[in-house]
């Protein structure tokens, strides 16, 4: 039964034919506890007999449609490794930059909202960045709509030893203020499903995904509710679509004249973020 990490990778391309060779070789690499240029030098290490049975155990999920992150039970997002489930967003890397961009602008006592925080991967990462960084006295909050998410958010923050204050909500409603919020929320139009990975589609939850018919349902109701929620002098952080773009200038430019807002690309040259600050 033993097979060395080349032979193994060979076999679980065969098992799960229709995967993709980085999500094999992803679940490979991390169920034998390699990186991935360890993965690529290590091809003639022997394997033991549990790691084959794991491997193979592994494969027949894969081939039935499961995401490795979810047959994992964890994600990793800016270096930190998260619980995931079904019913949880797995974290995308293009969030991180958002968290880079939204650490920039946190000061000292900051009450700070992670606004659908799905795996809590956004608080997470914000807030051991800050602690690095020797921001104090920060203040987190993270609300979702959904049960799943919160309970494994809750988990995570448990993990890092986080005090985060965990709330059920409809994107702002029924929360409080906040010196900064920050948001990866729904946007996929479902016109764009036809487009969409298959794994996404057949894993993750609808809600966090798809915004409407046009993508922009949850900035709707954000534009109409932030004022209520912010302190003076607040600021939001969030993600869109990459064909968002110019609906959400109209839109933050007659909703909210007052706040001064700046729209930024991703290191793809795709617009995906934006950035919100109340001149009051």
């Amino acid at each position: 039964m033993h097979k060395s990490l080349r032979e193994m990778r060979i076999e679980a391309s065969e098992l799960a034919e229709s995967a993709r060779s980085e999500e094999i070789d992803f679940l490979l690499a991390e169920r034998l506890g390699l990186t991935p240029s360890q993965f690529q030098l290590k091809q003639d290490m022997e394997l033991s007999d549990a790691e084959v049975k794991q491997a193979r155990k592994d494969m027949k999920r894969l081939a039935k449609g499961d995401s490795p992150q979810y047959i994992l039970g964890y994600a990793w997002f800016l270096g930190y490794r998260l619980r995931v489930a079904k019913g949880v967003l797995i974290p995308r890397f293009e969030t991180e930059e958002l968290v880079e961009w939204a650490l920039a602008h946190l000061q000292d006592g900051d009450t700070v909202l992670d606004l659908g925080t799905g795996s809590g991967n956004i608080t997470v990462a914000l807030a051991k960045e800050a602690e690095s960084k020797g921001i104090k006295d920060l203040h987190f909050y993270a609300s979702d709509v959904k049960d799943t998410p919160l309970r494994i958010s809750e988990e995570n923050f448990l993990d890092y030893g986080l005090d985060v204050t965990t709330r059920k909500a409809n994107v702002l409603l029924g929360l409080g203020k906040f010196d900064l919020i920050i948001s990866n929320p729904p946007y996929i139009k479902p016109s764009e499903k036809n487009v969409m990975d298959k794994g996404v589609l057949a894993n993750e939850p609808e809600e966090a995904l798809f915004g409407g018919q046009d993508g922009l349902a949850f900035y709707r109701k954000f534009v109409e509710e932030v004022r209520d929620h912010l302190n003076s002098g607040g600021r939001f952080f969030m993600e869109f679509g990459f064909s968002e773009e110019d609906e959400l200038k109209a839109m933050f430019a007659e909703k909210l004249p007052d706040f001064k807002v700046e729209f930024r690309r991703d290191m793809a040259g795709k617009p995906r973020m934006l950035f919100g600050e109340w001149k009051k």
